[in-house]
């Protein structure tokens, strides 16, 4: 009776070494808890406003959380935007304003960061087609990528300047294509970003002028993803928001290092990197900032008939908390 009760208990641990082994064997293992390793597909700008994932992605800092970040890089935050819609990859870094129009379509999108500000969108002029001073843009073509934060900008700093929106041609330019568009002749002044402004002050020196088109008025660069993606996926929005923190956390104890990642990965001069870096402000948060500029940009589509809604949306509504406030609460500052 004894050898048979032995046997049975030595059969038990058996079975209870095996199911740990396979689990342990299947799942990836970090601070006592086990996690399945995870692919998250993200894209963004070519800019340096997306810093922060390229250091977590240099510094294995993703792999440290049981992720694999593949970055894909798109034209404009908003081209981003439309990939996260389609399924094509699962969060995107843009500005604050995609969501703002998909908000009046009532699409599910969600922002879940903001992970900087930035200040380092500009106005060139071209003198060759009579811009030496701001009120010589009424009457002239201005390339800039539509549908972007980059638009409404622009619409502030004319009116801001006395020149109404209507005043001028809208033409739609990437800002890849700004310096051929502008040398060209194709329009007379064009809105970019860096590394883009960099290039057209060396190339075009003083053949233009430019000015800073933002009106004192900082963007916010957030990471959005699907409403139901964000939801289902709540442990891996953590994981990535740890990342980010731990990044953070690098670009403030090893800012040269951090400096030199973000120049690398984009292939910057010093040029631009000086002026990233001091129009940039890397920080993780959710704050009633983020509201009210949307508000405000939401404001200026319904008076300038860019939506049919006379209403403004409840952003609230398109803000997902519950992964940033269980990682940084102290950071999370949004009134429901």
């Amino acid at each position: 009776m004894m050898r048979r009760t032995m046997r049975r208990t030595l059969i038990v641990m058996a079975l209870i070494l095996t199911i740990t082994s396979i689990g342990t064997g299947s799942s990836w293992s970090q601070g006592g808890y086990s996690r399945r390793p995870a692919a998250i597909n993200f894209g963004s700008n070519t800019s340096g406003a997306a810093g922060l994932i390229y250091i977590a992605h240099e510094r294995g800092i993703f792999a440290s959380e049981g992720l694999t970040v593949r970055v894909k890089d798109y034209a404009t935050g908003a081209v981003a935007i439309d990939a996260v819609l389609k399924g094509e990859i699962h969060i995107a870094w843009s500005s604050e304003f995609p969501l703002v129009r998909r908000a009046f379509s009532k699409e599910r999108i969600s922002a879940f960061a903001v992970v900087n500000r930035f200040s380092d969108q500009y106005i060139f002029g071209r003198k060759g087609g009579g811009v030496e001073n701001i009120t010589d843009l009424k009457r002239k073509k201005i390339g800039v990528p539509r549908n972007t934060i980059s638009e409404v900008y622009l619409t502030r700093f004319l009116t801001l300047n006395g020149i109404s929106i209507g005043d001028v041609s809208l033409v739609d330019v990437l800002p890849a294509q700004a310096i051929d568009t502008i040398s060209s002749g194709s329009v007379d002044a064009v809105v970019v970003w860096e590394p883009y402004s960099s290039q057209i002050k060396a190339q075009l020196a003083d053949r233009v002028v430019g000015w800073s088109v933002q009106s004192s008025q900082p963007g916010f660069g957030v990471i959005s993803g699907s409403s139901d993606w964000l939801v289902e996926n709540r442990e891996i929005v953590v994981r990535f928001l740890k990342a980010l923190v731990k990044s953070e956390d690098y670009l403030i104890r090893n800012t040269e290092a951090a400096r030199r990642i973000i120049q690398k990965r984009l292939n910057y001069d010093d040029a631009s990197m000086d002026i990233l870096w001091s129009e940039s402000l890397f920080s993780i948060s959710l704050d009633q900032s983020l509201i009210a500029a949307m508000e405000d940009e939401a404001r200026w589509m319904i008076k300038n008939h860019l939506t049919k809604e006379k209403t403004v949306p409840d952003f609230t509504n398109y803000i997902y908390i519950d992964g940033l406030k269980a990682i940084k609460p102290e950071a999370v500052n949004i009134i429901r």
